[in-house]
C-alpha cells in the first residue's frame, strides 16, 4: 500500500505532536536502547529457520511487535529498528536488502517487512508501553545494483523522489578518508551494488528531504531517529534535517579521533545532537583484548573538553557494522564487564540484538544472526544482567533525577580496571569494569566514591559493606567479574538485591591474593580525594 510520506501539510504540521515532540536530547539521556535488525529479530510465526546471512530470512514488523516482552523484559525503554523504506529488491553480487540500507522510494515503506499498518501497530505497541522508538534514515544515496562497470549504469528515474540526475554528485568512489570533499562528495560502497550519493548540499535535495522525514516523523509518531553515514553528507545539511524532523537523533560519525568526532557537536557548528559513540568503543575494544584502559581514560578526558554534550552520546560496544565482542575473545566475564560498562555509562545505553545472547559473528554479515536461533533465552547470562543493570540505572534516575545530566568522575583508569562514580554524592553509584577475565586471581582493592559511613550494596552478588572516613570501599575482586555499587537505602521499595550478604574476601586456593590491590590503591584515594573537592 502506498504510504503518504510526502503529501499533506497537516501531517506536517502534527509533527511536532505527541510522543514526538517529547523526544528531545533530555528525554532520551534517561532510556536505554534496544538495536534491532528487523529481518533478523522475530519472523510473523514465531518460527525459527535457516537461511543464508547474505539474504532475507524473514522478519517483520509483526514479528517484532510479538516479542516485545523479550526486550521490555530486559528493562530496555527504547527500540531503535532498521530503515523503513522500501529498498532495491534485487539479489546483487552482495546479497539481497534484508538489512534496510539500500532506499530506492521514500514515499513507500518496505514490503519485506510488512504493511503500514503494521509499522504503526508496531509503534503503537512500543508507545503502550511507554517506550521510544528510534528509526534508521539513510540520507547519504539511493541505492541500484551494479554490473561492477565504471561509471555505474544508473536508472535515476526510478529513484523517488530523487528521480533526477541532478540531485546526486557525479561519480567517484570514496578514496581519501581524511578528505572531507572527496567522503563527502563521492559514492561508498564501489562493488555489488551502487550507492548514488545525493547532493546535500543542493537547496532541492535539502527541501525534498526535511518535508519527508517531517511527514515521516508524523504519520508514524517517530521519537528519534538514527542519521545513517552521518559523515558522508554536507556539513549544513544536518541540522536543517534534525530541526526538521522535530526529535532527537543519533548521527553516524564513524571516527575514534575526538576532533573529528566532536566538531559535529560542538557549540560553533552544532551539526549534530549526539551521535554512536565511537570515542569510547576503540579504545574500550582494545583495553578488554590485551591492552589498558588507560587510553580510554584520556579518550574520556578530551571528550569532555572536545564535545558540546557527552551525555547525549550513544555508549555501545557491538552494532551491526562491527564485529561481535564476542568473536575476539569468547570469555564470559569479560562480556559482562562490556555490558556494565555500555549501560552504567555516561551516555545513552545501546545494546545490539545478540549481545545479551553472547553472539560470536564476526564482520557483515556473520554479525547479523538470526535472533531465533538462541531461542530468546531469557535466562541467558548476559539478559539477565543487562535486566539487572537497567534496574539499577532507572532507580538511580528515579532517586535523583541529575543522575543523566551530570558527567561521571573517572576514579580509576589503569592497566586492568576502571572504575567511575556518577550521580549526586547522596546517590552515589560506583561501578568497576576489569580485563581479567575470568582467569582472573581474587585481590582487594580500594575504591572511593562514596561518604563516610555509607552502606553500600554491590548489586551484581547482593554483598554489602560499608564506606570508610574516605568514601572508600574494599572491593574484593574475583574471576574477572564487574562490579557496581549503589547505597543501600536507595535500594529501599525495589526488588533489587533483597536479601543481601555481607561482603568480603574471595577464596582462592584456600587464601585471598592480595597483591594486586597495590597497584590501585594510590590512584583509588587520588580519584576519591578528587571527587571531594
Amino acid at each position: 500500500m502506498r504510504s503518504s510520506l510526502l503529501t499533506g501539510a497537516i501531517a506536517a504540521a502534527l509533527s511536532f505532536s505527541g510522543y514526538a515532540a517529547a523526544a528531545d536530547a533530555e528525554a532520551w539521556k534517561s532510556r536505554s536502547i534496544y538495536q534491532v535488525m528487523i529481518d533478523r529479530f522475530a519472523r510473523d510465526d514465531g518460527g525459527s529457520v535457516d537461511c543464508k546471512l547474505y539474504e532475507f530470512c524473514g522478519g517483520t514488523w509483526k514479528g517484532l511487535t510479538n516479542k516485545l516482552d523479550y526486550i521490555q523484559g530486559m528493562g530496555f525503554d527504547a527500540i531503535q529498528i532498521s530503515p523503513v523504506i522500501k529498498n532495491e529488491d534485487k539479489n546483487t553480487a552482495v546479497g539481497e536488502p534484508y538489512h534496510g540500507y539500500w532506499s530506492q522510494d521514500l514515499t513507500q515503506v518496505n514490503p519485506k517487512f510488512g504493511t503500514e499498518e503494521d509499522l504503526k501497530n508496531l509503534i503503537d505497541e512500543i508507545h503502550k508501553r511507554d517506550m521510544f522508538l528510534m528509526v534508521d534514515v539513510v540520507v547519504n544515496h539511493m541505492a541500484q545494483e551494479f554490473d561492477n562497470v565504471v561509471p555505474p549504469k544508473v536508472d535515476y528515474s526510478v529513484f523517488k523522489p530523487f528521480n533526477d540526475k541532478k540531485y546526486f554528485h557525479p561519480y567517484c568512489n570514496v578514496t581519501e578518508w581524511e578528505n572531507a570533499t572527496n567522503y563527502q562528495d563521492c559514492w561508498l560502497y564501489p562493488y555489488g551494488i551502487a550507492l548514488a550519493d545525493l547532493k546535500t548540499e543542493s537547496p532541492d535535495v535539502v527541501s525534498l528531504f526535511t518535508k519527508w522525514i517531517k511527514n515521516l516523523v508524523s504519520t508514524y509518531s517517530i521519537d528519534g531517529l538514527r542519521i545513517d553515514a552521518a559523515k558522508h553528507v554536507n556539513d549544513e545539511f544536518l541540522p536543517q534535517f534534525v530541526q526538521a524532523s522535530g526529535v532527537f537523533a543519533l548521527g553516524e560519525v564513524l571516527t575514534g579521533v575526538t576532533e573529528d568526532m566532536c566538531r559535529y557537536q560542538n557549540k560553533s557548528k552544532n551539526l549534530l545532537p549526539g551521535m554512536p559513540n565511537y570515542l569510547d568503543y576503540y579504545p574500550l575494544n582494545a583495553a578488554f583484548n590485551g591492552g589498558s584502559f588507560e587510553r580510554l581514560g584520556e579518550i574520556r578526558a578530551q571528550a569532555q573538553d572536545s564535545c558540546n554534550d557527552t551525555l547525549a552520546l550513544g555508549t555501545f560496544i557491538e552494532n551491526h557494522d562491527m564485529p561481535r565482542f564476542a568473536s575476539q575473545n569468547q570469555d564470559m566475564a569479560l562480556a559482562k564487564n562490556a555490558m556494565t560498562y555500555v549501560i552504567m555509562n555516561d551516555g545513552i545505553p545501546t545494546v545490539y540484538q545478540g549481545q545479551e545472547q553472547h553472539f560470536t559473528g564476526g564482520a557483515t554479515p556473520e554479525n547479523r544472526e538470526p535472533l531465533w536461533t538462541s531461542s530468546y533465552n531469557t535466562s541467558a547470562p548476559l539478559y539477565v544482567l543487562a535486566q539487572t543493570l537497567n534496574k539499577v540505572r532507572k532507580n538511580a534516575i528515579k532517586q535523583s533525577p541529575t543522575y543523566v545530566k551530570q558527567t561521571s568522575n573517572v576514579l580509576i583508569a589503569d592497566t586492568n580496571h576502571f572504575c567511575q562514580q556518577k550521580g549526586p554524592a547522596e546517590n552515589s553509584v560506583v561501578f568497576c569494569v576489569t580485563n581479567k577475565s575470568s582467569k582472573g586471581d581474587s585481590y582487594q582493592m580500594s575504591v572511593g566514591g562514596f561518604r563516610d559511613s555509607d552502606e553500600v550494596v554491590e548489586v551484581l552478588s547482593c554483598a554489602t559493606t560499608t564506606a570508610d572516613g574516605l568514601g572508600q570501599i574494599t572491593a574484593y575482586m574475583g574471576a574477572g567479574e564487574p562490579k557496581v555499587w549503589v547505597k543501600k537505602s536507595a535500594l529501599e521499595g525495589t526488588d533489587i538485591c533483597t536479601k543481601t550478604t555481607v561482603d568480603g574476601p574471595k577464596e582462592e586456593n584456600g587464601a585471598v591474593s592480595k597483591g594486586a590491590a597495590t597497584g590501585v590503591l594510590m590512584a583509588a584515594v587520588l580519584g576519591t580525594a578528587s571527587l571531594l573537592l
